[in-house]
């Protein structure tokens, strides 16, 4: 099975933008995107859908025995070996979501949230880009996102040039190394908006060569696009947000677990279990397929 037999929107890492670029903000749209239950492909197969069906049904009694809150890691359901048609089905049925993820390196996998969230589409690849393994994860965030991400990284200790032109990159270093220093996971999150700082090209330069880009790359879409970046240093991501015309508009640095708006939250995960159980119950009635 290939990686394109899913869902999966594949997405990079934003760019700076010019010094003398004017701050823009937001423009809202002029429609909400709401739920709309996903819909069963023509011509679908009766025994792939009830397959597909019956997936769906123990993917929901194992949500059903989660506690988000206990701090355990949430269900997964293998689709390893599963045929393809169902797998077709079920990619139909749950949809794509806000939020799609990369992850390059050693360990890759491509990543789809659903349209229900905290419900992900998850494929570990090989070297040769085929699918290694192949399930549906539950949870605020997939666990081999913070995994990669953390394996990846290393401490701030390899001092950084600083040339002539560098004017407030060493004081963002230094408040930088300190708080990824004395983290902890669980801890709150510290927000560092680099588009209030007037950095030179010498600044970028230096938050470049002491933040490398990591593995994990990561699209929320909604009110425009928030892309989000692992780097090298644990903990360190970068977060830029585009507004519709895809023109940077806010610019961080977020020294926390993982960005908040990439998570699903207890609201989203309790609103997607009642969903699922309605397209588990609209699958079974006779008009479905």
């Amino acid at each position: 099975m290939k990686i394109s037999t899913i869902p999966v929107r594949i997405v990079g890492a934003g760019s700076q933008p010019d010094d003398d670029e004017p701050l823009q903000y937001l423009a809202v749209p002029r429609e909400m995107d709401t739920f709309r239950m996903p819909s069963v492909p023509e011509r679908a197969d009766a025994r792939a859908l009830a397959h597909s069906r019956e997936l769906l049904v123990s993917l929901l009694a194992a949500v059903e025995h989660w506690n988000p809150e206990s701090g355990t890691a949430g269900p997964r359901l293998s689709l390893d070996g599963i045929a393809a048609p169902t797998v077709a089905i079920t990619n139909e049925m749950l949809g794509e979501g806000e939020v799609s993820i990369r992850i390059n390196g050693p360990r890759s996998a491509r990543i789809q949230e659903s349209v229900f969230a905290g419900i992900w589409r998850v494929c570990e690849l090989d070297a040769d880009a085929r699918i290694r393994h192949d399930f549906i994860e539950i949870g605020v965030l997939p666990g081999v996102v913070l995994e990669t991400a953390r394996a990846a990284t290393a401490s701030m200790r390899v001092p950084v040039p600083l040339p002539s032109g560098a004017m407030n990159s060493p004081a963002l270093l230094h408040e930088i190394q300190a708080n990824a220093r004395d983290r902890r996971p669980g801890m709150p999150g510290r927000v560092i908006n680099l588009s209030l700082f007037p950095l030179t090209g010498e600044d970028h330069g230096v938050l470049e060569q002491a933040l490398p880009v990591g593995p994990v790359a990561i699209m929320s879409r909604g009110f425009g696009n928030c892309r989000i970046t692992s780097t090298l240093v644990r903990d360190v991501w970068r977060v830029q947000y585009f507004n519709t015309m895809n023109t940077l508009i806010l610019n961080t640095l977020e020294i926390v677990d993982a960005p908040k708006v990439a998570l699903a939250g207890p609201d989203d995960l309790a609103d997607s279990k009642e969903r699922l159980a309605e397209l588990v119950g609209w699958m079974a009635e006779p008009g479905a397929a």
